[in-house]
């Protein structure tokens, strides 16, 4: 099992979302995050003042895989997440060793 963390622009969600139902995926656990890379960060003005601001707002969303579902899945978020500007955002895919259904007490792919 895969787990693939994407950190994706907040207008992009219903798309990512789209997309990966579209292949099957209907799990996911969403946050809301902050964080810069490239981009780093923009000024504003703010009643006058100029201030820094260095932390932009992103969606984190999360999901586990069979290993089989995994390049179908990332491939659904790059091509729904991509605006082709700076900041478009990252997808990690890491080992996923258990995953345990607590109410059923499933295991492996079956929790998932």
């Amino acid at each position: 099992m895969k787990k693939i963390e994407a950190i994706i622009k907040p207008f992009k969600l219903e798309e990512v979302k789209d997309a990966l139902s579209e292949i099957g995926i209907e799990g996911m656990t969403v946050t809301e995050v902050k964080g810069f890379g490239r981009q780093k960060g923009h000024t504003e003005i703010y009643r006058g003042s100029e201030y820094t601001v260095d932390f932009l707002p992103k969606i984190k969303i999360e999901i586990v895989v069979a290993d089989k579902q995994q390049e179908p899945a990332v491939l659904a978020i790059m091509k729904s997440a991509k605006t082709g500007k700076i900041g478009d955002g990252k997808v990690f895919v890491s080992t996923v060793e258990q995953a345990v259904r607590i109410r059923t007490e499933e295991r492996g792919e079956a929790a998932v």
